[in-house]
Order: structure tokens, then sequence, then C-alpha cells
């Protein structure tokens, strides 16, 4: 998708009960014929409770090694490993810092100054200038003025204005305000699939944003059918006024996959996937 073709989380608590058991370690039995006795002879000998309790405590702190171990993804914790780990491709699953808990005019802001911080501010603003919003000239310039660093939304602003010329707006089906023709929905949605940082300081970033989407026009008499695409946006950064704006950025296509086999669904299930799914914050 080119430029111009084209955003969370939840806990679910749990709770129980110990079933009321006071954890005596003995087993009570009532056999026939004791009497009054009434563990019939068949209580647990002090040894028997004592090894019980050692097997389950044995357990238990296996139990607890291995979740660690697993935490830690098997991974060394020496000098020697984080250096090999930090030469190594960053992975494309979460690192699990915290996320960004802000907008500005509907778009994450705030983020961390940090590598990874700057990852998740060029996710974020990669779904933003692929959006179906871009296309609607008073929606743009909130969107520049937001992600773009303070001296550079004028010129941006004016090659955007340009590219979303009222000529192109039409060939897209679209009017001069960006908006698609009555029971027609324009799709433009972006989907970030991993980041790469190719370059950082503390005052300037470049990351590269692997991205899926799908953009076209739903609905009847379409000329201009909703599809897939996959592309690169590459970013550059600079952290000003407390945040990650950009700088310049270009997009190139890829890399793509083989097409899968979906079946291709129709404009109106499109439509409405659009309107009730909602979008995401993304963090590295």
């Amino acid at each position: 998708m080119s430029l111009g073709d084209e955003s969370g989380y939840g806990d679910a608590a749990r709770s129980g009960n110990d079933g009321g058991y006071g954890g005596s370690g003995q087993t009570r039995t009532r056999l026939p014929g004791r009497g009054d006795d009434m563990y019939g002879g068949a209580r647990r000998s002090g040894r028997s409770s004592s090894r019980s309790l050692v097997t389950v405590v044995g357990v238990v702190v296996l139990l607890i090694a291995a979740i660690a171990f697993a935490n830690r993804g098997g991974g060394g914790s020496g000098p020697a490993d984080d250096e090999a780990a930090g030469s190594a491709a960053a992975p494309t699953a979460p690192s699990g810092d915290r996320p960004v808990r802000t907008t500005t005019g509907g778009i994450p802001s705030g983020f961390e100054h940090s590598q990874e911080g700057a990852q998740s501010a060029a996710a974020n603003y990669a779904v933003a200038l692929a959006s179906a919003d871009i296309y609607k000239p008073a929606r743009r310039a909130q969107i520049l003025e937001q992600i773009f660093a303070a001296d550079k939304v004028s010129a941006f602003k004016s090659r955007m204005d340009k590219a979303y010329s009222t000529e192109f707006l039409k060939s897209v089906g679209l009017d001069r305000n960006g908006e698609a023709p009555a029971g027609q929905t324009y799709v433009s949605r972006t989907m970030p699939v991993g980041t790469k940082a190719t370059a950082y300081s503390d005052t300037a970033a470049t990351t590269e944003v692997w991205c899926t989407g799908v953009f076209g026009t739903a609905g009847d008499d379409s000329t201009d059918p909703v599809r897939s695409d996959w592309f690169t946006m590459t970013l550059q950064l600079r952290w000003t006024d407390g945040d990650w704006k950009i700088d310049a950025f270009s997009q190139q296509e890829g890399p793509a996959p083989v097409n899968g086999d979906n079946k291709v669904s129709p404009s109106e299930e499109i439509s409405k996937a659009v309107e009730e799914f909602g979008g995401f914050t993304y963090a590295r």
C-alpha cells in the first residue's frame, strides 16, 4: 500500500478457595468392628506424614524453579550473554515494557525516552500516516501537527495537500473532503507486524516498521474493492518537547508472504468489520 492509499488490554481476575481443608496431613478412615476408635487403627504414622510433606514441598520448589527459568526465556544473565543478546536481531515478540497510556488528538503520545519508546512511537505513527483520516484535509492537518516535529509540519502539510489533491481523491472514489459516497465505506487501516531500530541516540532514532493493511472502498457499485497490502515504513524520529516526533519518513513494498486461500468477504461484511472492530495502541 503506497502512502496515501492507504487504532487496550484486558485482565480476567480469577478467584478461588482452598475448599476448607485444614491440611492436617492425616487420613481418617473409620473401619467396621473398631468400636469407638474413629481412626480405626489406620492413622498414618508421623514419619509417613513427614515424608509426604517433604515430597510435596520438593515438588513445589521444583515447579517454582521451572517457572522462573521459563520466564527468563532460557537465556543467560551474565555480561557475555547480555552483549550477545544486544547484537542479535530484535525479536518480534513484545518486550513487555509499559505501553503509553495517553493520547493527543486520538493518537498515542508520551513515549518512553528509549530505543523501545522510539519503536513504539514509530509503530503508532505508521498507523496514523496510513489511516483513512489522512485523506481528510481538516483531520490530516491535526495528525501532522501531532506526530511531526514542529519545524517540519508546514513542509509536510504542503507536500501532502498536493498529494491528496481533489483529483486524486476523486480517482479513489472520495469527495474533496475525503468522504466516500452514501452507502459506501472507504477503508484504510494499517497493522504493524514488527519494528526494527536501525539507528539510535538520545536525540534521534531511525526505525523501520513492517506493516500489513487493508484499503479500498466497500459498498455497492465500488470500483475500488478492499484488498490487503504489505509494506515497510522507515521513520526518522527526533526527541523534542518531551516526546518522539517525525523528522522524515519513506515507504517501500514488502516483505510480502504468499497470499492465503481465504474466501473473499462481501462488501457489507467488510464495512461492518471496520465499524465494529477498534484499533490498538502499539508498544514495543
